[in-house]
């Protein structure tokens, strides 16, 4: 059964460690993080992003893709299932499909629109028992079309959002969606001590997770970073994976190129990265 992502998240910050957000684009995505999780006993977070809730049919596709698994998986550690980025109507689509856990981005509105909009999702998720996201200064890099150049966000707006009861906040402290750039400048640590100073018990969330130094993710974790978000680096070992197996030639022998065969690779290369990022974070033992 899927669960609000908040216990696990205040659970993670109060005993200095992040629970994974690994954002899913396909059954065999999902399956890999879901056995994973199981293995390693680690709660888990899947995220979804409008893009690829649109080309998995639909946000009520996705619920219940991954509620069949949890059950015919026998998936006992905490799930929670993540609207990543989302409009306002999307947020509103997935409450009503069934997710547990919706990230608003307001960021790109004036901070007054933000401030009314983010309140009016509180309400509603508290009433329907899930967790909401808020996010303050943008993320930089591309997100599905999404761009940002990675600003510092304002500690005094971060604490302005997370009293509005929202569950967890993302700010902006320099990281960036996607690859990083040979000149970037690193995390701002400053930025996230000023705002855990000013926002308390609030589990913070560091979007763009892939390729920071694992010093200074463990850093940030150490700060109050209790939610972590990976896609890029499952993107990319799964399709390293995927062209080893065609460059050998294995999808010419027998059936090698049944789907099934052909995408084990790939599957089993999420896994690896899914694993190196709970022992990372912490979680691992933790569900």
């Amino acid at each position: 059964m899927l669960v609000s992502a908040k216990e696990m998240l205040t659970k993670a910050k109060a005993g200095k460690y992040a629970v994974g957000q690994f954002n899913i684009n396909n059954l065999e995505w999902t399956k890999s993080i879901l056995l994973t999780a199981e293995e390693l006993k680690s709660p888990v977070i899947l995220g979804v992003s409008e893009g690829a809730g649109k080309y998995m049919c639909g946000y009520k596709t996705v619920v219940g893709m991954v509620n069949g698994m949890l059950e015919e998986l026998g998936i006992t550690v905490p799930v929670a299932l993540h609207l990543d980025h989302g409009s306002y109507e999307g947020a509103k689509a997935c409450i009503e499909a069934g997710f547990s856990s919706i990230m608003f981005d307001g960021s790109h509105y004036p901070i007054e629109e933000n401030v009314a909009k983010t309140k009016e999702l509180v309400a509603v998720c508290n009433e329907k028992g899930m967790s909401i996201e808020a996010e303050v200064g943008s993320i930089g890099g591309e997100e599905d079309g999404v761009v940002g150049a990675g600003e510092c966000a304002d500690p005094e707006e971060c604490k302005m959002i997370a009293d509005l009861g929202v569950t967890m906040l993302a700010a902006g402290i320099g990281n960036i969606h996607g690859k990083y750039p040979e000149n970037w400048a690193g995390l701002s640590f400053e930025t996230l001590d000023a705002v855990q100073q000013l926002t308390g018990d609030m589990p913070l969330v560091l979007h763009g997770g892939t390729g920071i130094p694992e010093d200074m993710i463990k850093k940030a974790i150490s700060l109050g970073v209790s939610k972590i978000n990976v896609n890029t680096e499952c993107q990319l070992s799964f399709a390293d994976a995927t062209r080893k197996y065609i460059e050998a030639g294995k999808d010419l022998e027998g059936k090698g190129f049944d789907p099934r065969k052909l995408l084990a690779p790939g599957a089993d290369a999420i896994k690896a990265t899914v694993k190196e990022k709970m022992e990372l974070f912490g979680s691992v033992g933790k569900a």
